[in-house]
């Protein structure tokens, strides 16, 4: 006759341990790097003055990016901001008031979006204007 064997039951303390071990070690081996960043600030919460100077206009669509009403191509962007900046009668000497410091406050640049624009082409439209000095973005939102 056979003997009748009984199920054992199977003690969860050893892999309890086990997935803590994994766990401990994926979590030491990752890295925790930052892959890019956009910096954002409040429309309200500029602490330079504003500019004597008219603002720019900047609409962005889908297949499409208009600096004061002519079409610009996105990599070409900070070129056509800085001849908008230093044309005829728009330096920044001219109708600008400089500051305290002597620095000359930001000009504004008003970026209006289409309802078809997405959170990437707003975010590579950021990271170029990252590098532009001497403009103060503000992102209106888009209606639908």
């Amino acid at each position: 006759m056979r003997r009748g064997r009984r199920a054992r039951r199977m003690s969860m303390t050893s892999l309890i341990d086990v997935i803590f071990l994994l766990l401990l070690f994926f979590m030491l081996s990752s890295t925790f790097s930052r892959f890019a960043e956009v910096e954002l600030t409040a429309a309200g919460a500029s602490a330079s003055a504003p500019s004597d100077r008219p603002p720019l206009f900047l609409r962005l669509s889908p297949e499409a990016l208009m600096l004061n009403a002519r079409e610009v191509a996105m990599q070409d962007l900070p070129q056509a901001l800085a001849d908008l900046n230093t044309a005829p009668g728009t330096a920044p000497s001219d109708n600008a008031t400089p500051t305290a410091d002597g620095d000359t406050p930001p000009r504004a640049l008003i970026v209006a979006l289409t309802p078809e624009v997405t959170a990437q082409r707003l975010t590579d439209l950021l990271v170029v204007l990252r590098d532009v000095r001497g403009f103060l973005p503000t992102v209106l939102g888009g209606t639908s």
